[in-house]
């Protein structure tokens, strides 16, 4: 699957450095090219003449060399490789990419390239879950790069246990082989829509549910990894939107329209987001406040438009059309006659009643309605439902 692909591989610092060793081979067995930069940290750990051996190429590790340099080097390196891979990820490595400092070779490559990044964070457990490192790695997935690890386990250096120590070589090679497959939606654009939506009541409540947003995230990642461009519309949820795509967020329906009509035309629609059907047509301009009367006051609703009915029977169409139905009752029922009156393709309906934990929840339990009739699923985590969906939209639009 790597046969020709171009991997930059920058070894940070830290006793992980050593595993750097094992993923080139594993890299270039799979025939990979394999360039190295490596932090003076590194060097503590693992020699470049170790590494060099191994990619059978020139290690770089100075910002200032002249003979690298002369031709802008870092920025060579930064462009040519297909994808950038960290090994080991450092807390420093991280605050400096996070917050655009390049004082080195490995930060001046990682701030001047425009090539997919993935980080394999390899540090103690106590510095993983420190403020600073959890804002910094919120920051880095919300600007597009992608993770594998940290697992939990045992650290080398303090004998200490917990989330920190680095993703095995293997499973590495597996998130390279993710980014760099050319999937089966390579060059299909697809438009997502999740999470709930908020109308306000006056500038400081609003009407909204239970929605996380945690199942259209998990579609709008699953479609990426299948090679899709992806445009995630997204309401106020409760989960990080999904390095790799293109987000937008929204607050409101009317806001949820507006930029799924802007994000057309797309081979396929999926509509997840969990629209509120009405909003408050008399809105306060100001905070609302009790009056002593002990008469609250009157809220007038008006209907809010219908996105999956403007996507489904709106020019121009998707190829494909998917809607959602949140059920409490008769769920197959319910979600067959929305398909019909919505004129959508697909219909995933699913019992969100209370007692089933599905909104709000790592797990669903949907039914697949098509113009076949009704598929259930077993009750699965949700990534797992975004897999299989996912891989029947690239069925679809083969």
């Amino acid at each position: 699957m790597l046969a020709g692909k171009r991997v930059l591989l920058i070894i940070g610092g830290g006793i992980a450095a050593y595993k750097a060793l094992d993923l080139i081979r594993r890299l270039r067995e799979r025939g990979a090219s394999v360039r190295a930069v490596m932090t003076a940290a590194a060097q503590q750990f693992v020699t470049p003449l170790s590494v060099g051996a191994l990619t059978a190429d020139h290690v770089f590790t100075d910002l200032f060399d002249r003979q690298d340099e002369q031709d802008v080097g870092h920025i060579r390196l930064a462009r040519e490789a297909e994808l950038i891979v960290v090994v080991s990820a450092t807390a420093d490595l991280m605050a400096k990419l996070a917050q655009g400092l390049a004082n080195d070779l490995a930060s001046a490559v990682l701030l001047a390239t425009d090539r997919p990044v993935l980080m394999a964070p390899a540090m103690n457990p106590r510095m993983w879950a420190h403020p600073a490192t959890r804002r910094n790695h919120a920051l880095l997935a919300q600007d597009g790069v992608r993770f594998v690890g940290p697992n939990r386990g045992e650290m080398a250096e303090s004998g200490e246990a917990g989330i920190g120590r680095m993703a095995e070589p293997l499973e590495i090679v597996a998130a390279v082989e993710g980014l760099l497959a050319s999937g089966p939606l390579e060059g299909k654009h697809v438009l997502v829509t999740s999470g709930p939506t908020h109308e306000p009541i006056d500038p400081v409540r609003y009407i909204a549910n239970r929605s996380s947003g945690a199942q259209g995230t998990a579609l709008a990642a699953a479609l990426r990894d299948l090679g899709a461009r992806v445009t995630f519309v997204t309401g106020p949820a409760a989960v990080p939107p999904p390095a790799g795509v293109e987000v937008v967020r929204v607050e409101t329906a009317a806001q949820m329209l507006a930029a799924v009509q802007a994000a057309l035309p797309a081979d396929a629609a999926v509509m997840a987001a969990a629209v509120a059907d009405w909003h408050v047509a008399n809105a306060g301009a100001q905070k609302m406040k009790k009056d002593g009367s002990g008469k609250a006051p009157a809220l007038v609703f008006a209907e809010n438009p219908d996105i999956l009915a403007a996507v489904s029977q709106g020019v121009p169409r998707p190829r494909l059309v998917v809607g959602f139905a949140a059920e409490t009752e008769k769920v197959v029922e319910h979600a067959m006659a929305k398909r019909a009156r919505k004129g959508c393709d697909w219909i995933v309906a699913n019992d969100v009643s209370p007692a089933t934990g599905i909104m709000g929840g790592a797990e669903n339990a949907v039914v697949l309605i098509g113009a076949e009739g009704a598929e259930e699923w077993p009750r699965m985590g949700k990534d797992e439902v975004a897999r299989r969906l996912a891989a029947r939209i690239a069925e679809a639009l083969a």
